[in-house]
């Protein structure tokens, strides 16, 4: 479960520079923060137990951020 987390701070690096090669500061800084996340926690060698908790607790964080941002923030507008 370990490398998964390496896995996906992999990714999310990937996604950090495409960002960052977009322009996408605040994003690029996002991903940033996500991949240091998930590198940290990929060497810490826990249980399996743990590593699914701490998972079900970033995704519980990322819907909650994710609808509160869909709901109250985000102005949807299709013709800009």
């Amino acid at each position: 479960m370990d490398r998964m987390f390496r896995v996906l701070a992999f990714w999310t690096g990937i996604f950090a520079a495409l960002f960052y090669t977009g322009e996408f500061i605040g994003m690029s800084v996002l991903f940033l923060a996500q991949t240091i996340f998930f590198l940290g926690v990929g060497f810490l060698n826990l249980s399996e137990r743990l590593y699914m908790y701490i998972f079900g607790g970033y995704l519980t964080v990322f819907m909650v951020g994710f609808t509160y941002y869909a709901t109250f923030i985000l102005e949807p507008g299709f013709g800009h």
